[in-house]
Parts: structure tokens; sequence; C-alpha cells
């Protein structure tokens, strides 16, 4: 297992006892983009969560939290209890307490910076030609802590966002000229066809340091797995960290390493 993000069909050393915690992106890992989490996931994460505590941070707001991933996981509260939860990008984090998803922490944006990107990201967009007239629900999205761009809207077919952009230079080119009327704030690239701004520094490292220090769990106990850890992909700000790290392809080598993850730690108990 490599910390740069390169494939490894080989589980680590720490694999045999298991890590304290592992931590996934959320969409094209755990689930097809926007998508509710495949039954055969639930059922490997459910697993997982008997061996390890679980975290998931991605881009989206909770409410993408609850349809695409709560929705179809189930679980009971002492499995939930094991889980964390860290919306747009780790700048709220919530855990299970009591019967109840609770938030522990969250950071939001001012609301005059939150103004000044929703103005940026549509400005540039149109003048870009990127400002797409067709789209399925909201293009721009005020998330508190994050305002996303999505060029063909939150409910878009994953067929239509993976042809929208397959080279990614409509994000690159938008994500340049917002930075540029925003140079306070953090514009990055975020899924298949969006833009994400935040406060500077934030991003999926941020929120796996945020998570290590609620939780008291250093990164050397830590794994994470994503689907986008090469250089240009949303996932590689981990690797800053020096955390173990295992890309996959999409849900299904998600779920198969998951299996094989929680058959060996299983096995090891086993033989003690």
């Amino acid at each position: 297992m490599s910390n740069n993000g390169d494939r490894s069909d080989t589980l680590p050393n720490d694999a045999c006892t298991g890590y304290a915690l592992v931590a996934f992106d959320l969409d094209d890992t755990l689930a097809p983009s926007k998508s509710p989490l495949p039954a055969r996931m639930a059922v490997e994460l459910r697993r997982l969560l008997e061996v390890s505590q679980v975290a998931v941070i991605s881009g989206g707001r909770f409410g993408q939290f609850e349809s695409q991933l709560l929705a179809g996981l189930g679980g009971t509260p002492e499995e939930l209890a094991r889980l964390h939860l860290l919306p747009t990008c780790g700048t709220r984090y919530l855990r299970f307490v009591e019967g109840s998803w609770q938030t522990l922490y969250e950071h939001n944006l001012t609301a005059s910076e939150r103004t000044r990107t929703l103005a940026a990201l549509e400005g540039e967009a149109r003048r870009l030609g990127l400002w797409e007239e067709h789209h399925w629900g909201d293009i721009l999205e005020d998330r508190g802590s994050q305002v996303t761009f999505s060029a063909l809207g939150q409910s878009a077919p994953l067929e239509a966002k993976r042809a929208w952009d397959p080279t990614g230079e409509k994000k690159a080119a938008l994500r340049d000229a917002v930075a540029a009327r925003v140079p306070d704030l953090e514009v990055r690239s975020g899924g298949s066809t969006s833009v994400d701004v935040t406060r500077k520094g934030v991003d999926k490292a941020y929120g796996i340091a945020a998570l290590s220090e609620q939780t008291g769990i250093p990164i050397a106990r830590m794994l994470f797995v994503g689907d986008r850890l090469d250089p240009d992909g949303n996932d590689f700000p981990v690797t800053r960290l020096g955390i173990a790290t295992h890309a996959v392809t999409g849900w299904e080598d998600t779920a198969e390493f998951v299996r094989s993850y929680v058959d060996r730690v299983q096995e090891n108990k086993n033989d003690r």
C-alpha cells in the first residue's frame, strides 16, 4: 500500500491487525456519483464497522450523505456510533449520538464570502461559455462552509456528467478564472462537473487532519480509500499527510477491497 495513490493489490502489513480507522471518498468510491449506496457496498461497510472506525469525507453537504449513504446503509446504533461523517471536505463533522446525527463542529464561510463566490462562479461560467441552459437541479449551491458550481446541476445523470468535460479542461479553466476573482479563498476542481470554493487550506487533507484531532487517532493508524488519488484528483491532497492510501476504480472495486480487508483482519483475530 503506497502513499502516492498508486494501485496496489497487496494489503499492507497493518491490514493483519487492522487500521484504527478507514476513511473513504463518497462519489465513485462508495457509490456511483450522486447515486444511492449499492446493496453490496452497504453489506461490506457494515462488516467493516464491526472491526474498525469508518469515516466518509466528500465535498457534498450533509443532505447528500443522508440520501446517498445513510438511506441505504442501515446499521445498528452501535455500528453507526463508529461512523464519522465529514461533509464539505471536513468543514463540518457529525457523529451518531443518542439516536441522531449531531454536528460536533461547523466552519462556515461568511455571508460576504459566499455572495462574492456565487457572483464569481456564475460570471466566469457565463463568460467562458460554461453556463448550461439545460440542467438538472441547481447549478450553484451555497453549502454554508462551501460554495459549489455543478455545470449540469446536482441531479444530472451520470452519462451526461461524464460526457461534459472528459479531459477536465473546462473545470480547470473555470477554477483558474474564479480563483483570480476570489484570491482570498480556495478554489478547486470537485467532482466530474463541479468546482468547489472554501476557505484557504480547506480540502480533504484538512478534513482528515481535523478528524485525527477530534478522535485522537493518529494519521499513521488511518487508511484512505478513494478513486481520485492521482495528482489532478480531488482525493490527492490527503497524500500530503503521509496517510496510507488505496486507489480504487469504482464502488465495485471498493467493495471487493473491503471484503478482502475485513476477511484478513478477522482471520488474524481468529488465529490469536
